[in-house]
């Protein structure tokens, strides 16, 4: 009987450790999610920007959210620019997220200070649309890293990338080619300063990994992707038949970082 009871309890704690590993093995990864405010005017965007500049981000920072990041898109030569701005908000938790609104409705300073924003007429609205992607960090980059460049924001090129896949089993070997294959070692490798690489887990297009990476200006970044383009490493990767067909479709968006962008 003793035996028994020994065995139970030993069984009993292996499993909690085994609980214990997974747990913390899937709670490592952070979470993101990218917001982006669409507008149809000026005016709305210095509505929308005054709001997140003194209300929205000090509110996260009360909450323990840091490493907002804040961008616009860059003006390309002969093409419209878009009237957006896109915030990327990292989290160690979903629940975060699904919180987040309850807790800033709690929040006298962020109320009082983003008044005209949030008391707006239905006439009158400050954006035309918001859209949200949520996104869980690769697990060869679980943690974000907020670029460390110093030079001038609006010089600066912050790459997002979208590569969509025709399937969900064909996507997740593009996800194996950026960890497993060594993509993300080979952008670290030539200083692309990346900030993030995650799964989309609930977004308007999937499957689905969005990307960012950071470069100084646009020389460099031209530079960088030159040196990436003609590595052994990737033209070796990018060869072999397993990582064939594994994109269909790819979105480059060009940004650079507000002047209240954490980084």
């Amino acid at each position: 009987m003793k035996s028994k009871i020994s065995s139970f309890f030993t069984f009993a704690i292996l499993l909690f450790a085994l609980t214990a590993t997974i747990t913390v093995q899937a709670q490592r990864n952070e979470f993101y999610q990218l917001k982006t405010y669409i507008f149809d005017t000026d005016e709305q965007m210095a509505t929308t920007d005054a709001y997140l500049e003194n209300a929205y981000l000090p509110a996260l920072k009360r909450l323990g959210i840091e490493h907002v990041g804040v961008f616009k898109y860059r003006k390309i030569e002969g093409e419209e620019t878009p009237k957006k701005t896109i915030l990327l908000i990292p989290s160690p938790s979903l629940d975060v997220f699904s919180s987040l609104d309850y807790e800033l409705s709690r929040d006298k300073e962020h109320l009082a200070a983003g008044v005209d924003y949030l008391k707006a007429s239905y006439d009158n609205p400050p954006y035309a649309r918001i859209e949200s992607v949520l996104m869980e960090a690769f697990d060869d980059m679980p943690n974000m890293k907020p670029s460390p460049l110093t030079g001038p924001r609006e010089d600066r090129v912050y790459e997002l990338r979208s590569y969509e896949s025709a399937t969900e089993a064909i996507y997740r070997n593009k996800v194996h080619m950026f960890n497993e294959g060594g993509e993300v070692k080979l952008f670290d490798d030539l200083d692309f300063n990346a900030v993030f690489y995650a799964d989309v887990i609930s977004g308007p297009k999937m499957p689905n990994l969005i990307y960012m990476t950071t470069h100084e200006n646009m020389e460099i970044r031209d530079a960088n992707w030159k040196a990436f383009g003609n590595a052994p490493a990737w033209k070796e990767m990018s060869s072999m038949s397993k990582y064939q067909n594994n994109v269909s479709h790819a979105d480059i968006w060009l940004l650079y970082p507000t002047e209240y962008s954490d980084y």
